[in-house]
């Protein structure tokens, strides 16, 4: 399972959402995807989870 948070952890070189969605898309071969925290960039939008899930998917 992939976790957001380890997933922040491991890279906290990301400065922006639009950096967070190339990684998670990235990521896409893990099975599950938790959204445990809100990501921390200023640019994150209202709809995260599902911009968040969509690149998951």
């Amino acid at each position: 399972m992939l976790y957001l948070s380890e997933l922040l952890m491991e890279h906290h070189e990301l400065q922006t959402f639009e950096e967070l969605i190339e990684i998670i898309k990235q990521q896409a071969g893990e099975r599950f995807f938790r959204m445990d925290v809100r990501p921390p960039y200023p640019d994150t939008p209202e709809n995260w989870e599902d911009r968040l899930e969509g690149a998951f998917y």
